[in-house]
């Protein structure tokens, strides 16, 4: 801009047209007030400033003048340092939170995007332009939905293995109940995910899944005699938990019909990944400890209130009942030596209980996932036992000896040390004989 010369926006230019049809006397000064929307006496003051100093009269006096609550020229740096340098990778959002929290930066989102726009820094995550869909309202209570599912990502990045994160949200209020790492999306995960979720906050009504073979048995498989005797097909160990719990199943049928938790992953692949990356974490134990650390800032984040403030979770059991829920069972047939067969391993019932002899009867096994193995008849824990490491090749047998029904309920330790594992001795070989010739004089030789 050249000197002398004043730049007008267009109420200002508005302005100056009006006040040189006053001065041509086009226009009164009644009328002149009237158009601007000022009063006579500060139209006066305006033509006197402007006989005075020309159209720089009528350009705002802080034109060209620095704010008082312009950010220092020192933040802004630090700002684009920190975005470029340790906060790499967060988008504008989490990058004005992370500032505030950890650099005592507090500034508004705007303001971090328009620091970030001079300086040529882009947000690391492009948005999607909206789509027209029918959007489904939120259920009115907390516990009356959560929704379930695992997402396979690249978490540590190039810095661990590739992990699976298992989640649940609840439909009402955004918030995450508990989240935890696993190598796979397996039905352990869930079993964590859904323990966690009702120590902390009690059983819900519902559960919203994908169609996972974990979630339900599909129509593939043949009916075995026990399902044809039955008349339906047996759930899954996560099914038969939720049908002890009393917790209705609902599975969906696209990832749009469960795209809250859909949308919660994006999110989590987006912000605690540069937390997972600003930590350095490289293992799943230095995940889960970030992942805990996370969430309760996520909540207060994301969290929205419910329609209706009363919570709808019903009273979580108590832990011995815990104990017997979460947890994988199997039904087996005792055999005729009093063994139970569970996974190349054969488990000596003791004497004693409700019963004399337990031969060719049916028990279940309780298999937690510490590794404790619990035998039941009709409800009767008839013992309990820690299994060993898979030997190769070899069949184990466990004595157990007799019962001790005053064994802690898990996940307490046994108190009685495990007895020495008795390993089947190897066979001995067998001699070879020479092929049986009968004698000279052998009935057969007669004929």
């Amino acid at each position: 801009m050249k000197e002398g010369s004043v730049t007008l926006t267009t109420r200002e230019q508005r302005r100056l047209m009006v006040l040189n049809q006053v001065g041509s006397g086009l226009l009164s000064s009644q009328q002149a007030a009237d158009v601007l929307g000022m009063s006579e006496r500060q139209l006066r003051r305006l033509r006197r400033a402007y006989e005075e100093r020309g159209a720089r009269a009528v350009a705002h006096g802080n034109r060209g003048r620095r704010p008082p609550n312009a950010v220092a020229m020192a933040i802004r740096e630090q700002v684009v340092s920190l975005a470029t340098g340790r906060y790499q990778g967060f988008n504008q959002q989490h990058l004005t939170e992370m500032l505030a929290e950890h650099e005592q930066i507090d500034l508004s989102r705007p303001t971090v995007h328009r620091i970030l726009e001079a300086a040529g820094v882009a947000s690391p995550r492009r948005r999607r332009s909206p789509r027209a869909r029918r959007r489904r309202d939120r259920f009115p209570r907390e516990g009356m939905l959560l929704q379930i599912d695992a997402s396979p990502h690249d978490w540590l990045e190039d810095r661990g293995p590739r992990l699976s994160l298992v989640g649940a949200i609840d439909d009402a209020t955004g918030t995450v109940p508990w989240a935890c790492f696993r190598v796979q999306e397996d039905a352990e995960g869930y079993f964590d995910v859904l323990r966690e979720t009702v120590q902390r906050k009690g059983v819900p009504l519902a559960v919203y899944s994908d169609r996972h073979g974990i979630f339900f048995r599909t129509g593939n498989h043949k009916l075995s005699l026990e399902e044809q005797l039955d008349g339906r097909r047996h759930p899954t160990q996560f099914g038969r938990l939720l049908e002890e719990l009393g917790v209705q199943l609902i599975l969906a049928r696209s990832p749009q019909g469960k795209g809250r938790v859909e949308r919660l992953w994006g999110t989590f692949q987006d912000r605690l990944t540069s937390e997972l990356r600003l930590a350095g974490a490289a293992t799943i134990e230095q995940a889960q400890d970030v992942l805990g650390g996370f969430l309760p800032r996520h909540n207060r984040r994301f969290a929205v209130p419910p329609g209706d403030p009363t919570p709808a979770w019903l009273p979580a059991p108590d832990r011995r009942r815990l104990n017997q829920l979460f947890c994988f069972k199997y039904r087996r047939v005792v055999a005729s030596d009093h063994t139970v067969a569970f996974n190349h391993h054969r488990i000596d019932i003791p004497p004693g209980g409700p019963r004399t002899s337990y031969a060719h009867g049916t028990v279940d096994l309780h298999q937690q996932f510490d590794g404790t193995l619990a035998v039941y008849y009709q409800g009767t824990c008839l013992t309990k036992i820690l299994l060993p490491a898979k030997p190769s090749g070899q069949r184990v047998y466990l004595n157990l000896g007799p019962s001790n029904p005053r064994i802690p309920p898990l996940p307490e330790p046994v108190p009685e040390p495990l007895p020495t594992l008795q390993t089947a001795p190897p066979a001995a070989p067998r001699l070879t004989r020479p092929p049986w010739r009968p004698a000279k004089d052998h009935p057969w030789r007669r004929y």
